[in-house]
């Protein structure tokens, strides 16, 4: 398959990004929807990406919550996008963390962001070019996992001024999900040519 046939994604960050971050999110009750994230995965597929969310669940080390209830949340997550007319194509989640409880999830993996690992293998199980793709993050720790991965756009949701070390890595700063929906048609222009 040439390069221009491969497949593009829109990376997306779950908590920050899908849903308000109130810390540890795992329940149905504590997962408020951003306003506009349906819209924006809408208008994705519809100019052609696949929507992939690429999650760091240290929640699950941690023992706060286990990988069952990640997976049940996410089950329901997907539910709703779906009933919505939205398709999330696949989620990828890190568990892992060396601050763990001793549950066997309390280690370093190349998967936590910001290493590349949850995006490069989404890029081999959907034939993903990553340079035609973008990562739409929250953290310092999304940027620099999109920039590892080579991902060609990388964008960050908040304010350029209080996330300094994310900025230096974001090619687009927005500060609300409508904003980057509105200027997601000229980037997909762009992402479309090598």
């Amino acid at each position: 398959m040439g390069e221009l046939g491969r497949a593009r994604a829109l990376l997306l960050d779950r908590d920050g990004v899908i849903n308000i971050d109130h810390g540890y999110v795992h329940t149905r009750d504590q997962f408020e929807f951003r306003p506009g994230i349906v819209k924006l995965t809408r208008l994705a597929q519809d100019l052609g990406y696949r929507v992939i969310v690429i999650t760091n669940q240290s929640g699950i080390a941690r023992g706060y919550y286990t990988e069952a209830q990640f997976c049940d949340l996410t089950a329901w997550m997907r539910g709703e996008f779906a009933r919505r007319g939205a398709d999330i194509a696949a989620v990828y989640h890190c568990p892992y963390h060396r601050a763990g409880t001793g549950n066997g999830f309390d280690r370093d993996s190349f998967w936590r962001k910001p290493n590349p690992g949850m995006i490069l293998e989404a890029a081999g199980a959907f034939g993903l070019h990553l340079g035609r793709s973008i990562f739409l993050g929250d953290q310092p720790t999304d940027m620099a996992a999109a920039r590892a991965a080579a991902v060609g756009i990388r964008v960050l949701l908040g304010q350029a001024g209080t996330q300094a070390g994310a900025a230096a890595d974001a090619d687009l700063v927005v500060s609300e999900i409508d904003e980057f929906t509105r200027r997601l048609p000229p980037l997909a222009a762009l992402t479309c040519r090598d």
